[in-house]
């Protein structure tokens, strides 16, 4: 099946340029009295600080940031480039609209009490955008009431870009063990099983027998060592695995809980100090190879929110394991929200994505190089310094997660360049999986898990 058209905006290098030569030469981004919201159709609001450069300067180049030049980055998928294009096509050409503020609340977490200083609509032509990358705007636009002949001038890049993305839909909620379907616009088709268990003792059934060679016992030994003692009190929610099939019944990827989710002392929630975490395994050369780790806990605060952090694990070297940490965010317990790894909106390098002309097809590769990821493309305009050697570029993957008590069939996007094979997908989709298990495993210790999650297979879970 053909993956799905998505188109990305995104807007940066953001600088502005006052009538008067200011008495500084240039103000770093981070103490800037200026910001700016950026708003495109029914999207929510972006906020970020703009940069003040001297006058003389003609173009933002020069300027030294610590941070990214990218302002945001929106995600439209077709229905949306569709309703725009119609509205293009009837005279009401969509604009991106920017507003820029002074006042101290653009550098702190309010946003609401600056004073406006100008505002401009950047035309957004999306003909073509599905297949081709443009850049639609780069250059000073002048913004402000302009009757005594000087205004402010704000500089702002806009690009275009086709983000095709392969998308997936769990039949049921995952502890449900359902199909998983791949979605191309309105027809779906079965890629993947899944099948869920809470056995105690499942960690180690799943994990296979000890490898015999020198560079898998080490493996085996950190990945012991993940799953090591831990609070073994009556409170404690452990042993979840769940295993993604493919059609013909073999297993492609896994994610098991590796730390169990106990509550911290004196609390009957799993806090930040000691989260719960699953690994995420995908299969090579004979054995279960670690991909992955998911580590989740409760936040109490103003939101109660369940907060996440994953890593990447690089385990190349024999007796070297490192982790990189790709996101660490939270999700609203009560409302979900969306689990999402973008690398391009975590100010990073970023390379943009392929756009296949055929259909793609899911091959295995377990057994020939699935960890690497070919290198496309010229690369992004968008420079930003950092995570020059993770494997991942640009927009990696997302899955939807329910609130706690709401029933939940995660839908994943993975990026088309991040999927060379079966077992590419199928590690995000337990990926996935795992996150929408940790809503539940990170309840409250008074509130009681639904049956599928205390009772499988003969087995009980508190």
């Amino acid at each position: 099946m053909d993956p799905c058209p998505f188109v990305r905006v995104l807007i940066g290098n953001l600088a502005l340029k006052l009538p008067t030569k200011p008495s500084l030469s240039r103000t770093h981004t981070s103490t800037s009295p200026y910001y700016c919201t950026i708003n495109l159709h029914n999207f929510i609001d972006h906020h970020c600080t703009v940069p003040l450069v001297s006058h003389d300067d003609q173009s933002p180049d020069t300027i030294a940031l610590s941070q990214s030049s990218l302002a945001a980055c929106l995600d439209l998928t077709k229905p949306l480039v569709d309703n725009l294009l119609h509205k293009q096509s009837q005279s009401k050409q969509p604009s991106l609209r920017i507003k820029v503020y002074t006042g101290p609340n653009g550098t702190t977490c309010g946003w609401t009490n600056g004073k406006l200083l100008g505002k401009v609509s950047v035309e957004l032509d999306l003909r073509g955008a599905e297949t081709r990358a443009s850049v639609i705007h780069s250059g000073w636009i002048t913004i402000g009431d302009n009757k005594k002949g000087q205004c402010p001038q704000l500089y702002v890049s806009v690009k275009v870009e086709p983000d095709p993305r392969f998308v997936f839909k769990f039949g049921g909620e995952p502890e449900s063990s359902p199909q998983v379907f791949q979605v191309q616009g309105g027809t779906r088709q079965a890629v993947f099983t899944c099948k869920f268990s809470s056995s105690r003792n499942s960690g180690d059934r799943i994990l296979g027998s000890r490898p015999s060679n020198s560079q898998s016992n080490s493996s085996w030994n950190w990945l012991q060592s993940l799953g090591g003692d831990r609070d073994q009190s009556s409170k404690e929610r452990k042993g979840w695995s769940i295993s993604i099939h493919d059609l013909s019944g073999s297993p492609v990827a896994m994610a098991s809980m590796v730390t169990p989710f106990v509550p911290s002392p004196g609390t009957d929630l799993v806090s930040r100090s000691n989260p719960g975490a699953w690994l995420i395994l995908r299969p090579g050369q004979g054995t279960w190879k670690p991909w992955g780790r998911l580590e989740a806990w409760r936040e109490r605060g103003r939101y109660d929110s369940l907060g996440y952090r994953f890593h990447l694990i690089n385990d190349t070297v024999p007796a070297t394991t490192t982790d990189t940490t790709l996101v660490d965010s939270v999700v609203n317990t009560k409302s979900g929200g969306k689990f999402t790894i973008d690398m391009m909106a975590n100010s990073v390098t970023t390379t943009p994505s392929n756009s296949p002309q055929s259909s793609f097809d899911l091959r295995s590769c377990s057994e020939s190089g699935a960890g690497s990821r070919p290198g496309s493309g010229s690369g992004s305009d968008f420079w930003f310094g950092a995570w020059q050697h993770c494997p991942y570029r640009g927009f990696v993957m997302s899955s939807t997660v329910e609130g706690v008590g709401k029933c939940s069939k995660p839908e994943v996007e993975v990026g088309v360049q991040h999927v060379t094979c079966t077992e590419d997908a199928a590690a995000f989709v337990a990926l996935a999986a795992a996150m929408d298990l940790s809503m539940d495993a990170c309840m409250l210790f008074s509130q009681k898990l639904r049956k599928e999650l205390r009772e499988h297979s003969g087995n009980f879970v508190v």
